[in-house]
């Protein structure tokens, strides 16, 4: 054991060219950051988790009943013994073959068959009053990382000249402010990764898995060789655009249409601003041409460099996906009369959606007419698509 812990803490990989683990422990004159410091986010994260119940419980949850939202979720299917154990132990998504034969057995017609798959599928959803109560503590916590970041950053002279991360690198003394930065942030994402299981499940739940992963490890690996500076910068950045999504979805639930619009707006010029334009141009500059410069290429540069990549590459991703949604809005927008962008289900939604007069049909037999030929609600049974919206 003590061999692999000794290649796993390789001097010549982690640190600059002679440069010692001794070089970096903690004096009377200095502190630096220490791996053991990393199991405080342990007990943090849960302590994140438990803050969170109590508030969703006695400050989110009254809030949005305050605005009328209400714990009611989607409709429920009726009782049924042999769609029940299709659904439990064959399919959640019956072909067209599998309803046909359903359809006879039931002496129901195709589309209340798809209609009622669809209803239980969509029974499990969260209500609106959760995820008003999950969206209201993400909001609160990002806005409280942010401003503390920014507190902090700004009486720091790396946010003003970045080649200051790497000036007497890796001597950077580990101020008290710096680390519980670190530690909040590090904490947060531990506690995220342990809540996404449990918390409303979207499209997108493998891609924000690797977000969490690469996140924590780049938070850990930045604080044990030290690269804590520039960590900073880019968790302030990106932290800047989150409490605005959040905030959106708020408003969304809330049936605020024109304040989610607005923020919706906010949000997508924000965040493509901060990640596709600053971040390249600020954060990787630096990591990738600064650091060479002063400090040098070592073996552990490398890889926190194809990580920050990597997360560029997400970044990248999700700028698609809002850019794509925008498009759709105004493209919608402009079908018709003047129609503001509605906002509330965006691409990594999981609700399924249906039009009113379809829900309202109640299941019977085959009708002479069960299909259309317009190409919107032929065997499908419902529309596949609906207002332009970041519900989630």
């Amino acid at each position: 054991m003590a061999g692999i812990l000794a290649w796993f803490w390789n001097e010549r990989f982690w640190l600059p060219h002679n440069v010692t683990w001794a070089d970096l422990k903690n004096t009377e004159e200095a502190t630096f950051p220490q791996a053991e410091d990393l199991y405080l986010a342990f007990p943090l994260a849960f302590c994140i988790f438990m803050v969170r119940l109590i508030f969703e419980r006695f400050i989110a949850k009254p809030c949005a009943i305050a605005l009328n939202i209400q714990a009611s979720g989607p409709q429920i299917a009726q009782p049924n013994a042999i769609l029940e154990k299709v659904f439990t132990a064959i399919t959640k998504h019956p072909d067209e073959k599998r309803l046909e034969g359903l359809s006879k057995q039931l002496d129901w017609d195709v589309r209340s068959i798809q209609r009622w798959f669809r209803q239980r599928r969509n029974q499990e959803k969260p209500s609106t009053l959760t995820k008003f109560c999950e969206s209201m503590w993400r909001f609160s916590f990002s806005l409280y990382v942010f401003t503390y970041g920014v507190r902090f950053l700004k009486k720091s002279p790396w946010l003003w000249n970045t080649r200051h991360c790497w000036y007497n690198y890796p001597y950077q003394p580990l101020t008290a402010d710096l680390h519980y930065y670190y530690m909040m942030e590090v904490s947060f994402y531990w506690s995220l990764m342990f809540s996404q299981f449990t918390d409303i499940k979207r499209k997108d739940f493998g891609v924000m898995f690797l977000h969490h992963v690469v996140s924590i490890f780049l938070l850990s690996f930045s604080y044990v060789n030290n690269m804590a500076r520039i960590g900073t910068l880019i968790l302030c950045l990106h932290d800047s655009t989150d409490f605005i999504l959040e905030a959106a979805k708020m408003a969304v639930y809330a049936k605020f249409q024109k304040t989610s619009d607005l923020l919706f707006i906010m949000f997508a010029i924000s965040f493509i601003t901060a990640r596709i334009g600053i971040f390249p141009i600020w954060v990787l500059n630096s990591t990738l041409f600064e650091s060479w410069e002063i400090v040098g290429p070592y073996p552990s540069w490398w890889i926190f460099n194809l990580l920050l990549l990597l997360v560029q590459g997400l970044n990248c991703f999700w700028s698609y996906l809002i850019i794509k949604m925008a498009c759709k809005c105004i493209s919608r927008g402009k079908a018709g009369k003047w129609n503001p962008l509605h906002v509330s289900k965006d691409e990594r939604s999981d609700i399924e959606s249906s039009s009113d007069e379809e829900d309202s049909e109640p299941p019977g037999k085959k009708p002479h007419t069960a299909t259309t030929t317009n190409g919107t609600s032929g065997t499908n049974g419902y529309l596949l698509t609906g207002p332009c919206t970041m519900d989630d």
